[in-house]
């Protein structure tokens, strides 16, 4: 027999009606994107090209004639080579969000509980983030190559081969990234901060210029660095609402004047050191949509989502990554 009351609660409410969106239970935060993001607008990070590739112009050698010389000794007289550019292919990622007609009209007016044509619009741009900061950590053979080239082989683990924009690594010593290993010897992490310190200098021209930027790792590794922090073991009271407080809240933890995060996409063990003077997301076309399509036998419009861009460095000297952190 059903239960007294229930079909008569189901026509008279709703189990519980909030015209809300929903919850967010799948998508991670796009930390190295917004990193990138965040250099927009101020020459790095975040740059908007057109043309056949995309191109990073380089100076890459002194120039020969200039020498030591006597007073009548004559200058040498040749041609440097001394500027060449990197070359980078555009990588492609399109998505399409189908709207039924159906779904319309079960969700008009006052049947429906969200904007559910805004909110499949915002899955699908959230889709195609995550699947882009996930791309930045590969090293671009995903998908038969359609991949971006992402940090493992832009910031290489071997940077003395490979090639990068065109560049063979292991003839062209200036196009190498900086690499260090943070293996423990001993006591679990405890060459981290030592392997950091030694790329953060490295990828720095010097003290105090072409610093990095920010230092993105893994989960485990953040929370080894953040358990290297002394502990408050005593807090001696003044006032009857005194709190004890251990630890930081993670968007307050630096390594020097880094921020310092972990995205999912990480690889294990691993920690890369970078800025957003040398490490660009370069896009011809980001999150372009166009106007929703009807086909001309079916009941729905099709929305549909262009990005046009790719992973590029124009100086990985000043790039670094620690390697089996243990």
């Amino acid at each position: 027999m059903a239960a007294i009351n229930s079909g008569q609660n189901v026509a008279a409410a709703w189990e519980a009606y909030v015209p809300a969106d929903p919850t967010d239970n799948i998508f991670q935060r796009h930390w190295i994107l917004e990193q990138l993001r965040a250099g927009a607008g101020d020459g790095g990070g975040f740059e908007k090209q057109n043309g056949v590739v995309i191109r990073a112009n380089l100076e890459y050698a002194l120039n020969p004639n200039v020498k030591f010389m006597s007073s009548l000794e004559q200058l040498l007289i040749s041609l440097p080579d001394t500027f060449d550019n990197a070359e980078y292919s555009w990588k492609f990622i399109g998505c399409d969000v189908p709207y039924s007609d159906f779904e319309d009209g079960i969700t008009s007016g006052g049947s429906g509980k969200f904007d559910l044509k805004a909110r499949k619009i915002q899955n699908m741009k959230n889709t195609v983030e995550e699947k882009i900061n996930q791309s930045m950590f590969s090293d671009g053979t995903g998908t038969a190559g359609k991949e971006l080239g992402g940090l493992q082989l832009i910031v290489s683990s071997t940077p003395t081969s490979g090639t990068v924009g065109l560049i063979n690594r292991a003839t062209y010593t200036f196009f190498r990234n900086q690499q260090i290993t943070g293996s423990n010897t001993g006591t679990a992490f405890n060459n981290i901060l030592a392997s950091w310190t030694n790329s953060y200098n490295s990828c720095s021209n010097g003290i105090g210029e072409q610093n990095p930027t920010f230092l993105v790792t893994t989960q485990t590794v953040f929370e080894a660095y953040e358990g290297l922090t002394p502990t408050i073991e005593r807090l001696v009271r003044q006032e009857p609402g005194d709190k004890l407080v251990r630890g930081f809240k993670g968007q307050n933890i630096q390594f020097k004047d880094l921020p310092v995060g972990y995205d999912p996409f990480c690889p294990a063990s691993t920690a890369y050191v970078l800025n957003n003077r040398n490490l660009k997301c370069v896009y011809m076309q980001w999150m372009k949509g166009e106007a929703a399509v009807r086909p001309a036998d079916a009941f729905y419009d099709v929305f549909k989502v262009l990005c046009i861009l790719n992973l590029v460095t124009d100086n990985p000297r000043r790039l670094g990554v620690v390697t089996t952190i243990s």
